[in-house]
């Protein structure tokens, strides 16, 4: 009887632990990414510029390129100033922007990138998929997933309070983006891969279901795990649906519409989340998960980042034009205005204040 498998594209390394970055150097030379010490180390002027004092005397070999921003420009700059450097790998240090440009860069000049952020924002930290400004509003590049990633814990917990519940927001959103690719299975016929789903699935429940917060190691630890397999999972599947569904819509949609005004991309995707669990009718689901992120501190309604209910509704009605091609839940009911504000209305209720 023949024995089937499939290889899975993951990191070599996945370090995630309260001094992770002292043992960076070490790592790195123990599983071979890089003997020789010689990198690229892509920073930003902030957090990343901060901690290059701290870990340059243990790099040697490093070369140190600060990265203005996360414009495609950004990225194809960095990519043509490292070319000449003959590295063994490309390390991204710093925030969600920073290791997006390190990643596209990486993948530019054919080097192995090791992702090393500095808060929990969101799910991109391990994924296949850099997201970078352009002139046309922002686009996604396909990229090698990176092959290790270091997370220390002590680092996140300095970063500011409002990124990692980002990162909260935007994990809890795999239970509904999983919801939206099985709908599309049953509806449309979608192949679902049930492995990519069931790691999405598992590591939003995870962060859902956690009794914990952003104040304790034990929390952070769960949430940095989630976030890396939802990373993963987008590698097995071969694009984001494990991790994308309607509630990614509206926060595409949040920043088509209001791009000086959009909020956190997690605090956008959970608010998205909640409203789509109460469309598909999953009520209680939606109930808790809206009481879930509030007691992490993220917003439920629109008014808590600044939007008016009438122009959540228009983000809503314009969502489903972000993604083309994709079918969830709000394709699937193809609301108009008026059937929006009743839902919301209704919504509001149900989740209470």
């Amino acid at each position: 009887m023949p024995l089937l498998t499939r290889l899975i594209p993951a990191p070599v390394v996945v370090d995630i632990r309260p001094g992770a970055l002292d043992d960076l150097a070490g790592v790195l030379a123990d599983e071979r990414i890089s003997h020789s010490g010689k990198l690229a180390v892509a920073v930003s002027n902030g957090s990343g510029a901060k901690l290059q004092e701290r870990l340059a005397p243990a790099l040697p070999g490093a070369t140190w390129y600060e990265v203005g921003g996360g414009t495609l420009d950004d990225a194809i700059r960095l990519a043509g100033e490292m070319k000449a450097g003959h590295y063994d790998a490309v390390v991204g240090l710093g925030g969600g922007k920073i290791i997006d440009c390190a990643k596209f860069a990486a993948a530019r000049i054919g080097l192995p990138l090791v992702a090393v952020p500095t808060n929990l924002a969101h799910d991109g930290l391990c994924s296949p998929v850099a997201t970078l400004d352009n002139d046309a509003g922002r686009g996604s590049y396909g990229v090698p997933n990176p092959i290790a990633a270091v997370i220390d814990l002590d680092v996140i917990r300095e970063a500011p309070v409002r990124f990692v519940r980002a990162g909260i927001g935007d994990a809890v959103s795999n239970i509904n983006a999983i919801a939206d690719w099985e709908l599309a299975n049953r509806v449309k016929g979608e192949k679902i891969d049930g492995l990519a789903a069931a790691m999405a699935r598992q590591a939003g429940e995870a962060v859902l279901r956690h009794p914990g917060g952003v104040g304790d190691n034990d929390f952070l630890q769960v949430l940095a795990e989630a976030l890396v397999l939802t990373g993963v999972a987008m590698s097995i599947s071969g694009d984001s649906r494990p991790a994308s569904g309607s509630c990614h819509e509206i926060n595409h949609a949040f920043d088509l519409l209001y791009p000086k005004r959009a909020a956190a991309h997690g605090e956008q995707c959970g608010l998205g989340a909640a409203f789509a669990m109460y469309l598909r009718g999953a009520h209680e689901e939606s109930a808790y998960m809206a009481q879930v992120l509030r007691r992490h501190g993220l917003p439920v309604l629109p008014e808590e980042i600044g939007f008016t209910p009438a122009e959540f509704v228009r983000a809503v009605e314009f969502a489903p034009q972000t993604r083309p091609g994709r079918y969830t839940i709000l394709e699937h009911l193809d609301l108009k205005t008026d059937q929006i504000k009743d839902i919301y209305t209704d919504y509001v209720k149900a989740i209470g204040s």
